[in-house]
């Protein structure tokens, strides 16, 4: 919703509805808000994430989790994962650039950026 929009709690009413946007394991998460535009030309939506570029079977057969994880190390990434395999299948080359796709959001009018946050930890 945009601002002074009357169904956001008031703590959030002067800059609209607060939009989490996750990033991968490796790239950055953002914070929006909602827009009047929005609720003009989408329905009140924007992006919820970046979306696939490999489908899980792709992720797995194409990238090493080991070589995931000493990726995600070196970028002060503390990880904690279930299953090794989780690592490739979730892996940021498996996603589309986040960034890219928050931008076009933002250019587009139906969502503005408030923050960008880097990735400390990943629990899958």
């Amino acid at each position: 919703f945009p601002p002074n929009h009357p169904e956001i709690p008031e703590a959030y009413r002067e800059i609209g509805q607060p939009i989490l946007i996750g990033g991968s394991m490796g790239t950055h998460s953002y914070v929006l808000c909602g827009t009047q535009k929005a609720m003009e030309v989408s329905f009140g939506s924007t992006c919820h994430g970046a979306g696939r570029q490999l489908s899980r079977s792709q992720s797995i057969k194409q990238l090493d989790s080991r070589e995931v994880l000493k990726d995600l190390a070196t970028k002060g990434i503390s990880i904690r994962i279930a299953q090794k395999g989780l690592a490739a299948e979730e892996a940021p080359e498996s996603y589309k650039d986040v960034s890219a796709v928050v931008d076009t959001c933002q250019e587009a009018g139906i969502s503005k950026t408030v923050a960008k946050l880097r990735p400390i930890a990943v629990i899958k």
